[in-house]
Order: C-alpha cells, then structure tokens, then sequence
C-alpha cells in the first residue's frame, strides 16, 4: 500500500514550479523530502544520533551526489560507478553546509548528517540552487533542534531583469550568477560571480532573491504542519555556571583589552593571549580545575572575544593598531620564478600567495563530467594551503573542500577578464606561503599579476578584499573592517570577500552571522569593501600596470589556424603519420579540433620556437594549396620516372604533381633526363585536370617558344572500328551461359 503523500508546491512566477513531497521514500531517516522542478529530483534525507558526541564542536556532515543514471549516463573510469565527489558536488555542499550549520544550538554536539542525491536530471533545471531547500524541508520534518527553515535561490540578470533559477543557457546571457541563502527574516550567504557591477546593483540582487526564499521558507511551515510537526528533541545541554563566567571576565577583560589596544604581531598577541589564560587557570585550585572541566577556557574565550569587540567598537583600532579602514602593507613582484610561463608574489601583512601560469592546448583544457553538467574549463585556478602557512605541523590528507571553495573563488573572480579569443588553456596555481586573513583574496591579486606577467591579455586587472563587521544592536554602534586578520575572521559578526577591477564587482562570497543585518550597513559594507580593493589595484598596477606583450622566450607560443574539414585528413595522415612526424621534426605541439558548427578544423599550434610554428604552417599551407588554371608556378623536381617528372610547387613545398615527359618539351623526349634533371627548378603552366587522364595536368613547354619549324604531330585516329571494336572483343560469348553445348562433361577420377 503506498503511503500517504503530503505535498507543497512553490510557484516561482514564470510557469515553473518547485514541489516538496514526503511520505513515499526513506522513511526510516529523520526526515526525508523529494524537491521537484520539471524533471529534476532532488532526494533529501537527515539523520542526527541521539546520544551527544565528545566533542566541543557539531560534527555535521552535508553531503551532496548527483547519480549518473539521473542523467541516464554511465560513470566514466574503470569501476563504473560513483567514487570521490566532484568538485562540482563539494561547492554545493559548502554552499548548504554555510547556511545550517549556524541555526543548530551552539551546544548541540550529535553526529548529524544531510545527505541530499540528484536522483533524476532535467537539462533547463540547475539541482544546486534547490539543494538547500531540500536540506532545510527535511530538517524541518525532523525533531532536532533548528532554529527556522531557510533556503537557497539562484538570481540572474537578463537584459536588466532579475529572474530566480535561471538554466544553465539563461546564464550565458546573464552578468549576474549568485547564490543567495536566507532565512524568512535574515540573509545569511551569499556566494557569487558578476560582469563588474555596482554595489547598490548586487545589493537589488540580494533583495531580489530574499523574497522568493521567503516564499520558499512559508512553503517548508506547511508542509510541517500537514505532515505533522514533531516536538523538539531533548538532549544533553552544556553545564552553564554565570558566576564562573563572570568571575573569569572580570579576570581576563581589562588584561586582554590591553593586549589587543597594543597593537602587536600575531605570534606576540597569541603569546600574550595564552599567558593571560594560563595565569587565569593557575588561580584555580587543581580539584576546580577539574571541576570547571573547559568551562574556563570556554568563557575566558567568551571575555577575550568581548573585550576585542569593545575596542573595535569605542576606539575604532584593531588588533594590529590599525584604522577599520586601513589595509596592511603591500608588496608585490612578478617573474620570481625563472622556469614558469608566469609568475607572481603578493604579499599584505602577514599574508602570502605565489601563483604560477601555466600555458597549453585545449587538451590540457579541465574536463568536466557530471551529470549535470559536461564540458571543459579553458581557464582554471587550483589553490593550495600548506600547514606551514599557519606555523603548523598537521597531515595533509588530499585537496580539502576548503581548498576547493578558495580555489573556485579566485576563479570566479579572473575568468570574466580573460578575453575569449585567448588561444591558451590558462592554469593558475596559487600556494599559499603566509595566512593571517583571507588568503583566498592574497591569490586573486597573485593571480592577476602572474596571468599579466605571463603574457595573458587580461581586459583589466582585478584584486580582492575580505572585509569584516562587528555591530551591537542594543547600541545600534557597528564597525566595518577593511582587510581583515584571522582573529577577526573569527570574533565579528559578518565576512566578506569582494572581487573586482575598477569598474565593478567581479564575486563575491558572504557569510552573515548576525540577524536582520540591514541593507543600509551590507551597502556601506560594500563601498568600504570598494575602497580598499582600488587602493590594492593600485599597488598592483605599480608593479605591472598592463599585460606583457608577449609570453616569455620559454613559453610556448599559440598559432591557431582554421582549415576546411577537407584538408583534416591529409595533415593528420594515415595512422596519425604526418603530424606525428610533424610535431617531431618542427618541435611542436599540434592539436586538431573540429568546430560542431562550421565544421571547419582548428589547428591549434604549441611552440617554443617561432622557426618550427612557421614550418607547421608551411606544412598546412602546403595541404592547402589550390593552383589556378592558367597560372604559372615555379615548380622543383623531386623524383624521376619513366614517363615523366614529380615535381613539387615551391610555394607549397609537399604538394606534389606529375610533370608527363610529352610537357617536357615541344621536342620528342626519349628520356626525361634529357631535360630534366632531380633539383632543377623552372616555371609550369598549370591546366586542371585532364579530362582524359582524370588527373591534374602542368606542362613546361606551355610557357616555351615553339621551336622554328615545329609541326605538331597528328591525333591519333580511333581505329577501333576498323578492328571490330575493342569495347566488344569476344565478349558477348564470354558469358558461361553460351558455353558449348557439345563440351565433353570431365571424366570423374579413377580410383587406384
């Protein structure tokens, strides 16, 4: 018997709809939900033990998958099946992950898991931009303790119109692509690229998304309600002790607020910050040291966090003993490294990326295969942060998804300004060496200056900032930081990375912590955030101002050259012959692609040496080459034969033709050597092709003088007639139908 079915259906106002549906699939989860748009399927399920987990943190895991067969496709490698996550898939989660986790209680501490699967695929639906409703709608089906549903939308701009989840082809036309996350009442993370809009044009986005979460969100209270809301779970709560905590913030506040106002280096605070902590431990007898277990450690935290906030906030200085809206010193340099195609260092405070560029053929283009999604990126970035970076010894255990979001960041931020008919596949590699405050932004700087420096003709430079906010609301008093430090990362209410060159906003990435923030800061958060990104361009562009000219002596060199689809085959050669020893005598890379539309080819030519790309295209203007008909072309004998002369045009070395020995001359030629010998170069008249011989016909006599006297020989009269005919000799008695009928039938064999 198929169970009852409860079902919310969400009208996004163009015709389409979004569904939520519980009841029929994997009942035994917590929660569980299907999200349908068109064809797209979204299966999500939540799981959350009951028993709380040793540890000081939530141990949540957000998983996303998106099934090949949803696509009806198989998976690619050996196994055929699905392995590792994509990085495709690991943005997503990030993406849903950034939304909850802050709505769980700060002392719930159960190993609790989101997993959600695209179970079936529609071509014009984007599943990522509804993988956050899934997890919330469950959430909200379940009992653990959450504070509100939320939900996630995708906004695009077309033509100046604002429109939630768009398809993949919408955004093609679209200058706005952004992720935006919110609850009824508060947006919580945004996440997106842009073509260099304004601020006050990224903030109508954000509202503009907000109200369709809104209904999305009033949607997930429904169905909770119809299907039955559950009681909130009981479980383990944290031991408070007030006296305790203020007892240690009385202790800690006046010391730390002291520290902080010094205006001193990371390892310095962080030393001072410990003592402070340990000096408040030792007050403490051992017996309440093990009595308080970590409550002292969690609330001289809770003090530190204060009475750095306070600072901000009365004093308007920072930890360092810098201005809200002061950046940390800058240098820059570029070809650091002699042996990469591109290179550069940028460095701001305590802050450090080297990014290398990396040039090649549409083969090393980044292969994408989802179901969702395939294609190729012809421009990628890749983003490494090492323990050393933060003065730490720790495993290193494959790229982390951190990595994979900062990576995909800085991309988001660069590729707008790579120019379309850039004939590379541009890889940008950033390490980061040094992290005290967003690294992810250290790499956008690095990177533009290394794709310049690398001869990539970027439209404009672009740079990057993380900014901060921390804001009291019983006060109303807020402050805006510019470039923050890792401590402040951790401490303020809201932070942002901001991209862009001069004219705009490139990306984006926001995690708001606080409620309500209004639209008023988030906007005058943002023209800060302006501020301090042209005043990071300028450092920039004092190191390297435009693109270089041209990429470095080392560097390969790209020719790309469009052939007629004709002409593919004889320049790969039978079994890949020719390009083979093409590539092997002019020391190139040559690589072949077909155009789906024209069909043409497109030759793409990877060399270091200008000497042997010319010699490859030689080659292709050789194959390519058509005489005209009456034309005289200077010709180079090659091979002799019996009959004639091979001989090879000079403008087209490679293309060769037969020079028949009654062309050699008006003379009869007994032998061709008589004329001609191998190496000799004169001039032929070219005729097409013959319509005897079928073949094409060049003559050397043709552009003579006739010889004195000349009497041309007669034309061979057809005497077929008077010999019967050659086209009918005996054949129509040929048949094995007209055998004679007296033909003695062959004797069988005797046997011996």
């Amino acid at each position: 018997m198929i169970p009852k079915v409860f079902k919310e259906v969400i009208d996004l106002g163009d015709g389409r709809e979004i569904s939520i549906e519980t009841g029929k699939l994997a009942k035994q989860a917590h929660g569980s939900v299907v999200v349908q748009s068109g064809k797209c399927m979204l299966l999500c399920t939540v799981v959350s033990n009951y028993k709380q987990s040793d540890v000081d943190f939530l141990p949540l895991t957000v998983d996303y998958r998106e099934k090949f067969a949803a696509a009806g496709r198989y998976p690619g490698g050996f196994f055929k099946r699905e392995a590792r996550p994509s990085d495709g898939e690991v943005l997503t989660m990030r993406l849903v992950d950034r939304v909850l986790r802050p709505l769980f209680p700060k002392d719930y501490h159960a190993e609790t898991q989101v997993m959600i699967q695209l179970m079936s695929h529609d071509d014009d639906v984007m599943p990522d931009a509804m993988a956050g409703l899934a997890a919330s709608a469950a959430i909200q089906l379940s009992d653990f303790p959450f504070e509100c549903p939320i939900s996630e939308a995708r906004v695009g701009r077309i033509n100046g119109e604002f429109i939630i989840n768009p398809t993949r082809t919408q955004l093609l036309e679209s200058d706005i692509d952004m992720m935006i996350g919110a609850s009824a009442d508060s947006v919580m993370m945004v996440e997106g690229e842009m073509d260099e809009i304004s601020e006050e044009e990224m903030a109508d986005a954000i509202k503009f998304a907000h109200e369709a979460i809104k209904i999305q969100c009033a949607a997930q209270v429904k169905l909770a309600e119809a299907f039955g809301k559950k009681a909130v779970r009981e479980y383990e709560t944290e031991r408070k002790d007030d006296d305790l905590a203020k007892k240690i913030h009385d202790m800690a506040y006046d010391k730390v607020y002291a520290v902080a106002r010094a205006a001193s280096a990371k390892h310095e605070r962080s030393a001072a910050f410990d003592a402070i902590k340990e000096t408040i431990k030792a007050s403490f007898s051992e017996e309440e040291q093990e009595d308080f277990g970590g409550l002292i450690s969690k609330y001289y935290y809770q003090a530190e966090k204060t009475a750095i906030r306070d600072l901000t906030l009365n004093e308007g200085l920072r930890l360092d003993g810098r201005k809200t809206d002061e950046i940390r010193p800058i240098w820059c340099e570029i070809d650091y490294l002699p042996s990469t195609h591109g290179s550069a260092i940028f460095t701001r405070g305590e802050t450090q990326a080297l990014a290398t560029v990396t040039l090649g053929t549409s083969r090393e283009a980044n292969q994408i295969d989802m179901p969702s999604f395939e294609g190729e990126e012809r421009f990628y970035l890749h983003y490494n942060f090492p323990p050393f970076c933060t003065g730490e010894a720790r495993p290193i255990r494959g790229t982390s998804r951190r990595e994979v979001g900062h990576g995909n960041l800085a991309q988001r931020a660069l590729k707008g300004m790579v120019p379309e008919d850039c004939p590379y596949t541009v890889r940008v590699v950033s390490e980061v060496l040094e992290s005290n405050g967003s690294s992810s932004m250290a790499t956008v700087c690095s990177g533009t200056m290394a794709l310049m420096d690398a001869g990539v003709q970027l439209k404009k430079p672009v740079s990057g900032i993380a900014m901060g906010l921390i804001s009291d609301a019983e006060s109303g008093k807020y402050a805006v930081l510019s470039d923050i430090l890792g401590d402040e990362d951790h401490l303020g209410d809201m932070d942002f990375k901001v991209t862009g060159t001069a004219d705009g906003i490139t990306a984006c990435q926001m995690d708001i912590k606080v409620k309500g923030l209004s639209y008023e800061i988030l906007v005058n958060a943002l023209k800060q955030a302006r501020n301090g990104r042209l005043h990071i361009l300028d450092k920039i562009v004092e190191t390297i101002a435009v693109p270089n000219a041209d990429v470095k002596a080392h560097a390969p060199k790209m020719v790309t050259r469009v052939i007629p689809n004709e002409f593919i085959g004889a320049l790969i050669g039978p079994g890949g012959k020719v390009i083979q020893e093409l590539q092997k005598t002019t020391k190139t890379t040559i690589v072949i692609n077909e155009d789906p539309v024209t069909e043409e080819g497109i030759v793409e030519i990877l060399g270091t040496g200008q000497e042997g790309i010319n010699a490859v295209l030689a080659k292709i203007d050789s194959l390519m080459f058509k005489p005209e008909v009456g034309s005289v072309y200077e010709v180079k004998v090659i091979k002799l034969l019996d009959f004639g002369a091979v001989v090879e045009y000079a403008d087209a070395p490679g293309n060769e033709v037969l020079l028949h020995v009654s062309e050699l001359a008006w003379e009869r030629t007994e032998n061709v050597t008589d004329v001609v010998n191998m190496g000799d170069v004169f001039d032929v008249k070219y005729f097409g092709l013959d319509p005897r011989t079928r073949k094409e016909k060049v003559s050397r006599k043709a552009i003579l003088p006739k010889p004195e006297g000349y009497v041309a020989r007669p034309p061979r009269e057809n005497n077929d007639r008077d010999r019967g005919g050659r086209d009918n000799r005996g054949r129509d008695n040929r048949g094995r139908d007209n055998r004679r009928d007296d033909r003695k039938p062959r004797e069988d064999k005797k046997e011996d």
